[in-house]
């Protein structure tokens, strides 16, 4: 029940800057909401998902990581797949860090920025902001994550069977303008690292959120709907 409550007032958050509330989906299965397991199409796909351990700002599993698994919609898997393909012919591969995203999750995240005390992750995440400036520009209600067809990810240049991941400037999950795509403080060798990524995912139709530069979405793919499917 707590988990319905904090949903609902996520969306209801979100409803003051809309006509309407989101919809959420009834699906209650993977199958129902036309996910698709990455590893179902690229069984090595490199994979790192924060949020269903505590190596993320908010120092704890996220509601709705049951699994460390990364779902799509099927169409977004599909694309995603071609990406790695391609990448994969001149020596990289991508590392990914978080796909489809449960609502309940999104309302975790909302509760903990409200959560003022707990900066135990202030110096990883956001050294540079109050925890009170995170909420809205930073920290959505409502996150296209849980239509399916978004992921966050980086790029890994590979020597054989050996990969490292390339330097973009910023680790994941970094709130500040030094992760927006075209920040000019960077270095020639960070931006040339994050426009290899951008030409890679542009190439099969993911668009980039320019205020991250790991952040990737498939239009096409995006249900019109939230889902609050657990990952599992």
């Amino acid at each position: 029940m707590k988990i319905w409550i904090s949903l609902a007032c996520a969306l209801a958050l979100s409803a003051q800057a809309a006509d309407a509330p989101p919809l959420v989906s009834p699906a209650r299965a993977a199958s129902e909401a036309g996910l698709t397991d990455i590893r179902d199409l690229v069984p090595d796909i490199a994979e790192t998902i924060h949020y269903a351990g505590s190596d993320n700002f908010t120092g704890a599993p996220v509601d709705g990581y049951r699994a460390p698994k990364c779902f799509l919609r099927t169409a977004a898997a599909e694309a995603l797949a071609r990406v790695e393909r391609d990448l994969r012919k001149d020596g990289y591969r991508l590392r990914i860090w978080d796909c489809y995203r449960p609502a309940r999750a999104v309302a975790n995240f909302v509760r903990w920025a409200g959560n003022l005390a707990d900066t135990r992750t202030k110096a990883a995440h956001y050294p540079n902001l109050g925890k009170d400036k995170l909420l809205g520009e930073y920290i959505a209600p409502v996150s296209g994550h849980s239509r399916g067809a978004t992921v966050d990810l980086t790029l890994m240049r590979c020597e054989g069977n050996t990969c490292a991941p390339l330097d973009m400037g910023t680790d994941f999950d970094f709130f500040d303008p030094r992760a927006h795509t075209d920040f000019p403080g960077i270095d020639e060798e960070q931006r040339a690292n994050r426009q290899r990524l951008l030409r890679a995912m542009a190439g099969q139709g993911f668009v980039n959120y320019p205020q991250e530069w790991w952040h990737y979405t498939l239009p096409s793919a995006a249900a019109d709907v939230l889902f609050d499917v657990p990952v599992e």
